[in-house]
């Protein structure tokens, strides 16, 4: 399968390519605007997998370029996408007092306007079926607990569930399925910033065993749902 990961050079998107690597034939993008770690990753992935096709692909999803970028690349490998995984995620730990109009835009620009362009942009070009999963996070479940300076980061995740019902409604004549996973607490880089100290009960290989598994089959079984995958919130 051809599948899109951004947000691949840390955290969960990291463990989820290595775990998409490992086994099937699958050709990976994983997008990242770290190169570094981009590169990393895809030595990583020859050495679990000789065989394991990984194309990385440096981006900063905040640029006006970015989408435009992603789909060239997709174009000159002639490819079509069965799988997009919209897993970048940017958080700002700020009093709701002191968050700025630039936190606002980075923060919105990455959790949702990045889901919205590259989803946009790729629609002629995947599979049929195909499959797009967006990342939320339990803070961005109406009704569940939230915390103090994640007020930004808690509202961009619930923009991200009511916009994956709405594409599920609109792209359900085309053969897409759009489905959106809401993250409790995972012992990752992000987690840290958000709750310095804290030890969440699953590492990101563990929630990449989860979320690869969805991404490749959960289509069969869900179209516009958000499904919370967490032990604790934290």
């Amino acid at each position: 399968m051809n599948i899109i990961v951004t947000g691949a050079a840390r955290g969960i998107g990291y463990a989820l390519v290595r775990r998409l690597a490992q086994t099937g034939n699958h050709h990976i993008i994983a997008v990242s605007r770290n190169e570094t770690q981009l590169t990393r990753l895809k030595e990583e992935c020859f050495q679990l997998n000789p065989d394991a096709a990984v194309t990385p692909l440096p981006l900063d999803l905040r640029s006006e370029e970015a989408p435009s970028k992603l789909l060239r690349l997709v174009q000159n490998m002639n490819l079509k996408i069965d799988i997009l995984l919209n897993n970048a995620g940017l958080l700002v730990n700020k009093p709701f007092k002191e968050l700025t109009d630039k936190d606002f835009d980075d923060v919105f620009a990455v959790n949702v306007k990045a889901v919205f362009r590259v989803s946009q942009v790729l629609l002629d070009h995947f599979q049929k079926p195909g499959h797009i999963v967006n990342v939320s996070s339990m803070g961005g479940v109406q009704g569940s607990a939230k915390f103090p300076g994640l007020s930004l980061y808690s509202a961009s995740k619930g923009a991200v569930v009511i916009l994956t019902e709405a594409m599920a409604e609109e792209l359900k004549e085309t053969g897409i399925k759009v489905n959106c996973l809401a993250f409790g607490a995972v012992q990752t880089e992000m987690l840290a910033e958000a709750f310095p100290g804290y030890k969440a009960p699953l590492e990101p290989e563990e929630m990449a065993n989860f979320v690869a598994d969805f991404a490749l089959n959960g289509q069969r079984y869900f179209n516009g749902k958000t499904l919370p995958v967490s032990l604790s919130t934290p």
